[in-house]
């Protein structure tokens, strides 16, 4: 079995107390390399009775140590549709496009610290996209997921697939879980399959797009196959190797007292047929186990939301707890082998 190896003085990033609009949590961060510089972007909360979500921009040159750049958000609320919150951050670079989708909310998701009523069955996460060059002005560019789908975890490949712009998602009421719902007679939604092969639960799917918009072609990757599993979804962008695209997802199960826990897992996609999963990992390679993943705003949390590659090592940064910015890594090598191995176990 192989484990991501956590780096000795995470968190790399905690609250800041100094800025009210990240005093309280800064976690599921996206990250890309520019300039020679591992740029992150990462989700900050400075409140608990609406919990506004907003991005914050800090760099690095070593991937390890980490300065802000500002004392005011790079991105927050400010069209209609994300003017509740701004949440977890993806980057992919392609050409000299960076593309950053994240989690956009037109409704208000707390009160008082608490879940208002109509959000607990209503709420309609979707995913915006927004373009840059430098990080220092961005294009926004709206709402980019199938109306009413309530959509997460969008990532993009770092490059066409036959031509065209692919991204995996999440979108949590395409399952057969969502028509136990009353409101799922009154809420129209657009299934991409007929309802008998939908998945039981929440899961990942992967699409194709001519634009970055549009997005067709669905097709099902990643589906929760155990009982005690809650949901799966995407982490950081696909990372290109010569044997194929390696995901890093997270996986959610339920825990025998009641609550979930988010763990971080690995497959192995085909490199010209990417909804083809060629291998996983069939266990957890970075799970809760410190005591800052453990406890925090949301208990028993490891959230992969970026990697890099540097020197042949696999940076995989992660929201710990819904409260604080960590990075584990492992060997590029090392992580691609256990892929193959499982490949190969397969096929006997």
């Amino acid at each position: 079995m192989i484990k991501l190896t956590r780096y000795k003085n995470n968190p790399v990033l905690n609250p800041n107390k100094k800025n009210a609009w990240e005093s309280k949590a800064v976690f599921n961060p996206g990250v890309t390399m520019h300039d020679g510089k591992v740029y992150m972007l990462y989700r900050a909360i400075g409140e608990y009775d609406s919990y506004i979500s907003r991005l914050g921009l800090a760099i690095s040159k070593d991937g390890f140590n980490f300065k802000r750049t500002n004392k005011k958000p790079i991105i927050e609320p400010e069209k209609k549709y994300d003017k509740w919150a701004c949440e977890d951050p993806r980057i992919t670079r392609i050409g000299d496009n960076y593309y950053i989708t994240y989690v956009a909310l037109s409704q208000r998701i707390k009160k008082g610290g608490k879940p208002t009523y109509e959000i607990i069955h209503l709420l309609n996460s979707q995913t915006a996209l927004l373009s840059t060059k430098d990080f220092i002005s961005f294009k926004r560019h709206g709402i980019i997921t199938p109306k009413n789908s309530d959509n997460r975890d969008v990532v993009i490949f770092p490059e066409k697939i036959n031509g065209k712009f692919a991204i995996i998602h999440r979108p949590h009421r395409w399952c057969k879980n969502w028509f136990k719902n009353p409101l799922s007679k009154k809420i129209k939604i657009k299934m991409p399959v007929p309802r008998k092969d939908l998945p039981k639960r929440p899961a990942t799917w992967i699409s194709f797009s001519d634009d970055l918009k549009k997005w067709e072609n669905h097709k099902l990757l990643i589906r929760s196959t155990h009982e005690e599993d809650e949901k799966t979804g995407a982490g950081a962008p696909p990372i290109k190797t010569d044997k194929g695209w390696i995901l890093i997802y997270h996986h959610v199960k339920k825990n025998k007292k009641g609550g979930i826990i988010y763990t971080a897992k690995a497959a192995l996609l085909d490199l010209k047929n990417p909804s083809k999963i060629i291998s996983k990992i069939p266990y957890s390679i970075l799970s809760p186990e410190k005591k800052y993943e453990l406890k925090g705003d949301v208990d028993n949390v490891v959230f992969p939301a970026g990697t890099i590659v540097k020197n042949n090592t696999l940076f995989v940064y992660y929201g710990a707890a819904d409260k604080k910015c960590c990075v584990a890594t492992i060997k590029l090598k090392k992580i691609l082998d256990e892929l193959i191995y499982f490949l190969k176990l397969n096929q006997r």
